[in-house]
């Protein structure tokens, strides 16, 4: 079957206004949903498909495909998750980025369906444009997860990059935008507080700029996993964040399964 280069898709992002942004994490289950506070605006935009796009990588765009079987049976399951999963992740990292060390700290499935989300309490597709942390925010969560050693890694370079795949089914309905680091302006995007049941963080909401280079990765498998960079210390030049959203996919077919997926967080320690 032919793809298409491009494609159509409304995506929500920040609007400009003098109301302060807030960012509330969902608590899971049946009602799970996204507690916005601030102004945003919906932008119909094109959307490139990645799959014909060659050489992207984590350094330069922010992201980069893998196909990566995992040996997994049952993605629910916490047990094979907290075993087995979390040290596929961290190969899988060590492997794309270089680093000498990795360390995976968190596992946050979703589902576009609510009952899905019900039997297995899981979050809903994260639908705005945002990037998990800031320059304030990586550092900080370094600190949450290693406590005592976490200055001394802090004095090198590190990273923090996630692991999306599609579980039991490939990905139609809901799949993840992502744009190209070195479109997306340093000014559009936003620090804004993170609000979870545990703690309080701070991730980047953005505004819409005609330069941002759009694209996506239609029909992921389980096969299949994104890799996207959401913290990088070193500033020379190199992709630091890779702001992304979950959003509606026009082109599913009729039918298709809701999306349910697994992201993994990885520290990169070099």
């Amino acid at each position: 079957m032919s793809q298409p280069e491009t494609f159509t898709a409304t995506l929500k992002f920040l609007a400009p206004s003098e109301t302060p942004p807030v960012y509330r994490a969902s608590q899971g289950g049946a009602e799970a949903k996204l507690d916005l506070e601030g102004d945003y605006t919906e932008q119909r935009l094109e959307i490139a498909n990645g799959r014909l796009l060659k050489g992207l990588s984590l350094d330069r765009d922010g992201f980069e495909l893998a196909t990566e079987e995992s040996a997994v049976s049952d993605f629910y399951d916490d047990s094979q998750i907290e075993g087995l999963y979390r040290r596929e992740v961290e190969a899988l990292v060590k492997q794309a980025t270089g680093a000498s060390r990795t360390h995976c700290f968190d596992h946050t499935r979703r589902a576009a369906c609510s009952q899905t989300r019900g039997q297995h309490g899981t979050r809903e597709p994260s639908a705005v444009v945002h990037n998990d942390y800031t320059d304030k925010s990586g550092p900080q969560r370094v600190r949450d997860i290693l406590g005592a050693e976490a200055e001394e890694l802090l004095t090198r370079r590190i990273a923090i990059v996630n692991v999306w795949r599609p579980v039991r089914h490939p990905a139609e309905t809901s799949l993840l935008a992502l744009c190209r680091a070195g479109s997306a302006r340093p000014e559009d995007l936003i620090a804004t507080p993170r609000i979870a049941k545990d703690r309080i963080g701070e991730l980047m909401l953005a505004h819409y700029h005609p330069e941002q280079r759009w694209l996506a990765f239609p029909r992921m498998t389980p096969d299949e996993a994104l890799l996207l960079k959401t913290y990088d210390s070193e500033t020379d030049g190199r992709a630091r964040f890779a702001i992304h959203t979950a959003f509606d996919n026009p082109l599913a077919p009729e039918g298709a399964k809701p999306r349910e997926s697994i992201e993994s967080r990885v520290f990169a320690f070099f």
